[in-house]
């Protein structure tokens, strides 16, 4: 009895060992999980810009010019430095063969006329403008006390408030510009006067305005023709921004529209809002030898917080805010698969991925506004790979 008992026992252990093999093997041969990167889908504010390069620049710049046809002295002026409205910027000695002219004469007669007209036109200009000032602080007031009273909202308070600065800033451009066509008024009369004398005598030229020398065209002393440019001035306060566009993109950008500066050397990005779509394009070759459309979209800059420093011509960034919202549900881009006309995600569910079609909205080069079929706090598969389908395991 022994021996067969042994001979079963034998048998037993092969039987079990044999089945654990097999266990392992199977275990071995299993399909393992396929790693993957996740995202959550979260709720938060969604910003969808159009973004280019773009350069500062003097919205009202002057130049001075030759009023005659003359030897200029050289110009001690440096750029950079500041100059008052009225102050001597060059001296013209008038050419004595100018004099004898009776055609130059006879064109300065009609540039005279033509500057009065526009220093009467610049008048009338500023004052519509005092009108619109005055009436925008008229209701100002009146919206105040209204907000007082909790009979307008803060949106419409902000709105009249943001109406009457622009209306001041407006007066204060046209004020500059009767400044300027006063300016050009006496040169004219300083190009007849010499026109009409017996003999030349020098003639000074003074800044239109109060401002810096932004580009010293003329420095050393030499004859030149009259309208030749000598100086270059302009109020570095007042700067704007303008960027070529995309003509694509240009059409879903309005006046208005918020505007963020970036790049331009410090690490907060500046305020500013679209003044201006031009409405002509241009043809643009890119560095990769492609012609485009190109749209100029001019940024007017809010005042620079202090400390801050720009001039003429920086570079920088543009970033126009063409759609925002405050509370969305968005996942990365890169979560998302086309399929068909649609889209869909993969959902990490109970250790497997599962196809999820939704809807998306907007959408900007890192997040999408999700607007129909993913909640929020779902993981999903980032980046899914070829790997990557409805029910297989991943982790």
């Amino acid at each position: 009895m022994a021996v067969p008992r042994a001979r079963l026992v034998r048998r037993l252990v092969l039987i079990l060992a044999a089945t654990l093999l097999v266990a392992l093997a199977a275990w071995s041969l299993r399909p393992r999980p396929l790693p993957v990167e996740s995202a959550i889908a979260s709720t938060g504010p969604l910003v969808v810009t159009v973004d280019e390069d773009g350069e500062t620049r003097v919205r009202d710049r002057y130049v001075v010019s030759a009023p005659v046809a003359g030897r200029v002295l050289r110009i001690g002026l440096e750029p950079g430095e500041p100059v008052r409205a009225g102050a001597v910027v060059a001296t013209l000695q008038p050419a004595p063969a100018s004099l004898l002219d009776e055609r130059t004469r006879a064109e300065l007669g009609a540039r005279l006329g033509a500057a009065q007209a526009a220093v009467r036109a610049a008048g009338a200009e500023e004052a519509r403008m005092r009108v619109q000032v005055e009436q925008a602080d008229r209701e100002l007031a009146r919206v105040r006390r209204l907000l007082a009273a909790g009979a307008v909202s803060g949106e419409r308070a902000e709105a009249v408030e943001v109406a009457a600065a622009t209306a001041r800033q407006a007066m204060a451009v046209a004020r500059e510009r009767v400044v300027g066509a006063e300016a050009d008024l006496r040169q004219v009369r300083a190009a007849l006067a010499p026109a009409n004398a017996a003999a030349a005598r020098a003639i000074e030229v003074r800044a239109p305005v109060d401002g810096l020398v932004l580009r010293r065209l003329r420095e050393s002393e030499s004859v030149v023709p009259q309208g030749e440019p000598l100086l270059e001035i302009g109020n570095v306060t007042q700067l704007e921004v303008v960027a070529d566009f995309l003509s694509t993109d240009a059409v879903h950008i309005a006046a208005g529209q918020r505007a963020l500066i970036e790049g331009w050397g410090g690490a907060t990005p500046l305020q500013g809002r679209v003044r201006r779509v031009e409405p002509g394009g241009f043809t643009k070759v890119s560095a990769l030898g492609v012609e485009e459309q190109r749209v100029n979209v001019v940024v007017s800059l809010d005042p620079l917080p202090a400390g801050v420093v720009l001039g003429d011509h920086y570079r920088v960034d543009v970033r126009v805010i063409v759609w925002e919202a405050p509370r969305v549900v968005t996942v990365p881009v890169g979560c998302l698969v086309r399929e068909g006309d649609g889209w869909i995600v993969f959902v990490i569910r109970d250790g497997r991925a599962r196809r999820t079609p939704v809807t998306i909205g907007h959408r900007n080069g890192v997040a999408a506004e999700v607007v129909s079929g993913l909640a929020p706090g779902t993981r999903v598969i980032a980046f899914p790979g070829a790997g990557v389908a409805d029910d297989v395991r991943v982790e």
